[in-house]
């Protein structure tokens, strides 16, 4: 089964929010349904993190900005050699986290 990174759809305008809001900033509507975000993009940004929480696996990782097809942005790690920014990416939503017996899931960015 694959898994998606939900945005949020306002009933009243149709513009997509990522993350959600409670109120619609174009149409001031309230009302809104989720929708599966795109999963190509641009990357925008991106930095290298060192020294992380011991319960990390990895000592370092690497997490970028992407500007996705749809125009929202999102932070998801990135599994790329040489990140350059404005190179195009394909996200996939996988396990980035183990925590004892529970698995968390997020945006793992790849060279397009």
């Amino acid at each position: 089964m694959e898994r998606h990174i939900l945005g949020y759809k306002c009933r009243g305008c149709g513009r997509v929010w990522y993350p959600n809001r409670g109120v619609c900033q174009d149409c001031r509507g309230i009302e809104f349904e989720p929708v599966p975000l795109p999963k190509n993009g641009k990357l925008l940004t991106f930095t290298h993190l060192h020294n992380l929480a011991a319960d990390f696996e990895v000592p370092s990782l690497w997490l970028g900005i992407v500007e996705l097809s749809n125009g929202n942005r999102i932070t998801g790690q990135l599994r790329i050699d040489s990140p350059k920014i404005g190179m195009k990416v394909v996200g996939k939503v996988e396990p980035v986290r183990q925590v004892g017996y529970q698995t968390h899931h997020g945006m793992i960015f790849y060279k397009a």
